[in-house]
């Protein structure tokens, strides 16, 4: 027997639809690309003009399923973009900035991108990438016709795009299973994977999001995502405010810690978002100027293990709540959110914040175990470790052109419907999970991977270079950076600045290892591959030049 209520697909144009009905003149304030100026916008203009480019995208032939790119900070036109493929069935696939242009190019012929939205301090890496790319058939760049970059590109203003169309749109009315949302992540070996979300996981991910335990926010909140559109979908809050009518504040490109002050000061923030890096610089700024956050309230911070000091400073010195959050790209990305529970604030405060250090417990829509390498479950009794595994409605099952997809270690990318994270944990009695180490090779530098291998492979072509392993080293602000470790070849006296200026122009700047040293012989393992795990132990003590300078 079937119950006999409604069929409402789960389909993220309700989600503005919701806003534009509800709280139609609730305000979304934008760091603006192109002066740095403050604009304000309201959720019924917002869904105004996604409808306009839902218009304008079909008058350039774009249909259901056909990717659409953006390149783009956290702004107002991002988000009309946003919904506004999404709405009509396209696939809306953010590209990182981050990344080195090349990946980036690979990424969007992957995708088979057919239009890229790029905000203007973005315009050097598409006319870069440009050439590379065999489906983009325009580029659209969000500003206005008197800010339009001079450019050979076929380039259009994102104001030009959109005008004349209808605000009226065709949205929705498709099965809430389609495809909605594009995003790679990179892992230790291989191309990037696409995780390919749907509208159903999309809503339901963010209704997770918002439980009390999660953000929890309403109608009275100010949230500001410092944690970028393409990072993991903002981590939801792009879903998450106008769903429950929060005013939404776009903090643009400038994440500096004055930058960040002055938005969480004058537009009154309430709850914030983002990696530790930005807290450590907004911190240090509070603490020269002597000065405090008045407004906020909770905060969220993931990406990578929040640093005691962070939240310590938040709770302890201004009062602010930290959410310390963990997830994953494949995750939607959340995962986990260190919220206390009754038994925890049973105890004293040195308790309460050894168990806020952990990445905390699941919201509902998320199971998850450990398990040995036959696949035993393990105890959760706080010491066992084992492989986390997870599963939910807003987990990916395969990757996006590569069903049934293997992990590192040969296995599919679900085992017994669970996907395998590649992290080792403990879940202690209470449900609070806890990483205690990396399957992966991967480094994350400022809540974004690194990838060894691909420095590795560059760096041994160097001149006298025999052997090049790259390992991450603890780091007090970027909680990991790379250390280059180098075996010459015989009778060869590679130096260091000689390496480092090999890399140049190979990989991303930020990917540069912070030093670089020498060894006459790297270690491996029976099967000839590098043995990071003695690699590290071999520099445990060692201590970064860069990490020697920030603290």
């Amino acid at each position: 027997m079937l119950g006999l209520m409604q069929n409402w697909p789960l389909t993220v144009d309700r989600i503005l639809d919701h806003a534009n009905s509800a709280f139609p003149n609730r305000e979304v304030a934008t760091r603006a690309i192109e002066d740095g100026q403050l604009k304000r916008t309201t959720y019924a203009q917002i869904a105004a003009r996604a409808r306009q480019v839902t218009n304008a995208l079909r008058e350039r032939s774009i249909a259901m399923g056909d990717r659409v790119a953006t390149l783009a900070w956290n702004t107002d036109r991002h988000l009309e973009a946003w919904y506004g493929a999404m709405g009509m069935g396209a696939v809306l696939h953010t590209l990182n900035p981050r990344l080195f242009p090349e990946q980036i190019a690979w990424i969007v012929n992957h995708a088979e991108d057919k239009i890229i939205f790029f905000d203007v301090t973005f315009t050097a890496i598409v006319e870069k990438i440009a050439p590379l790319l065999k489906t983009v058939q325009l580029y659209v760049a969000f500003t206005d016709r008197a800010n339009l970059p001079q450019s050979s590109l076929p380039m259009i203003a994102y104001e030009d795009f959109i005008a004349g169309q209808s605000t009226e749109a065709r949205w929705g009315g498709f099965d809430e299973n389609t495809a909605c949302g594009l995003c790679y992540t990179s892992g230790t070996t291989g191309d990037p994977k696409g995780v390919l979300y749907s509208h159903r996981s999309n809503v339901l991910h963010a209704m997770a999001a918002n439980q009390t335990d999660v953000f929890g926010c309403g109608a009275r909140d100010v949230v500001m995502p410092i944690v970028p559109m393409f990072h993991a979908n903002a981590w939801a809050i792009a879903f998450v405010a106008p769903m429950c009518g929060a005013k939404l504040v776009m903090p643009g490109a400038k994440l500096d810690g004055q930058s960040v002050y002055e938005l969480l000061e004058g537009e009154k923030v309430t709850f914030t978002a983002a990696v530790p890096t930005v807290w450590q610089g907004l911190l240090g700024f509070l603490r020269e100027h002597n000065l405090k956050p008045t407004t906020l309230k909770r905060v969220a911070i993931g990406g990578s293990a929040i640093p005691e000091t962070v939240l310590r400073a938040f709770e302890e010195d201004y009062g602010v709540e930290v959410i310390h959050a963990w997830g994953m790209t494949e995750m939607s990305p959340i995962g986990t959110t260190g919220k206390l529970l009754p038994d925890h604030y049973a105890q004293d405060h040195e308790a309460q914040i050894k168990a806020k250090m952990k990445q905390g417990r699941v919201p509902f829509t998320v199971e998850m175990k450990i398990v040995d390498d036959e696949g035993k479950l393990m105890p959760h009794d706080g010491k066992a470790f084992g492989r986390l595994q997870v599963r939910g409605p807003s987990v990916a099952r395969a990757y996006f052109k590569n069903a049934g997809a293997k992990n590192e270690r040969g296995e599919c990318l679900e085992t017994c419907g669970f996907f395998d994270t590649g992290d080792v944990a403990t879940i202690d009695p209470l449900g609070i999970m806890q990483i205690t180490d990396r399957a992966k090779d991967v480094i994350k530098s400022g809540g974004e991977w690194i990838s060894s291998i691909d420095i590795e492979n560059i760096a041994m072509g160097a001149e006298g270079v025999a052997n090049a392993a790259v390992i991450g080293v603890a780091h007090p602000k970027w909680d990991e950076r790379p250390l280059l470790v180098i075996q010459p070849k015989p009778g060869a006296s590679p130096s260091k600045e000689a390496i480092l200026k090999f890399l140049e122009g190979k990989i991303a700047k930020w990917w540069t290892p912070d030093d670089v040293q020498f060894v006459d012989a790297i270690p491996l393992g029976a099967t000839g591959k590098i043995n990071k795990l003695a690699l590290r132990e071999q520099f445990r003590d060692y201590k970064l030049p860069s990490a020697q300078a920030a603290e």
